[in-house]
């Protein structure tokens, strides 16, 4: 369970207003992902409408044979390295799910104040670990992943005036109820069964969802001069132009 902090706001108007970050990082980030043989190839990216649940509807192939542990590659069979997601988002709820990890997620506009906030039977949740994402924190960021002009500790938004979060950003937010925040809450699960190889991997796999979490929302943070004045439709042909990038780069998958 998996709770990622970001600066954003205290109503369901700024929640939506998130909603334009969050699809318009996601289509950054797949066209960032993408390339040298190996990325994410998206199939279907489609509003969708079933029992009156309204949302966005995506169907993704990720090429990941560069992005696992080497005895992971020295074991798996041709091709098990390509796996499908599919992903139905009626935000602020959404649903992620493939053949061995589902991702839920619930946005609220708290602070990670709420605990069990998927409603879990209480036999499941004893086993489930919290793990709190401050995208502030630069410990939490590798070497390897850290950028400075990413970094929420330092960026100052040139649009709106929010940044940069300090060490205790999150104490200082508690009583000042007119400043934007908002909590990621999202409980991952995964099931990896593959004898001799299932904890190694399914842990593996927690710590790369916890890493892209993070990464994922400091650049949100960060974009947010990118994104703040767009509207859903900007976001549709945004989408539709990242969509033809990645059909003409993953041709040659």
């Amino acid at each position: 369970h998996l709770a990622s902090l970001a600066f954003l706001n205290t109503n369901f108007l700024f929640v939506l207003q998130y909603q334009v970050g969050q699809l318009f990082s996601v289509a950054e980030a797949s066209k960032n992902e993408t390339g040298g043989g190996e990325g994410i190839e998206v199939l279907k990216n489609e509003p969708y409408e079933k029992d009156g649940e309204k949302g966005q509807y995506t169907h993704k192939i990720y090429h990941l044979n560069s992005k696992v542990p080497a005895f992971v590659r020295l074991l798996a069979p041709e091709g098990s390295l390509v796996f499908h997601e599919k992903a139905w988002n009626a935000y602020p709820y959404c649903r992620t799910s493939d053949f061995f990890i589902k991702i839920e997620t619930w946005h609220k506009p708290d602070l990670g104040t709420q605990e069990n906030v998927h409603k879990l039977d209480s036999s499941t949740w004893q086993n489930v670990a919290v793990v709190p994402i401050d995208i502030a924190d630069r410990s939490q960021v590798s070497a390897a992943d850290y950028k400075p002009d990413e970094d929420p500790a330092i960026f100052k938004s040139v649009k709106t005036g929010r940044g940069p979060l300090g060490p205790n950003w999150k104490k200082e937010l508690v009583n000042k109820t007119e400043c934007p925040r908002m909590c990621a809450y999202k409980l991952v699960t995964v099931k990896f069964k593959w004898w001799g190889l299932q904890t190694k991997v399914e842990n593996f796999i927690h710590e790369q969802e916890k890493r892209i979490f993070n990464n994922f929302h400091r650049q949100l943070f960060c974009w947010i001069d990118r994104w703040v004045e767009l509207n859903m439709d900007d976001i549709r042909r945004m989408e539709a132009e990242t969509q033809r990038e990645l059909d003409e780069v993953c041709s040659g998958f």
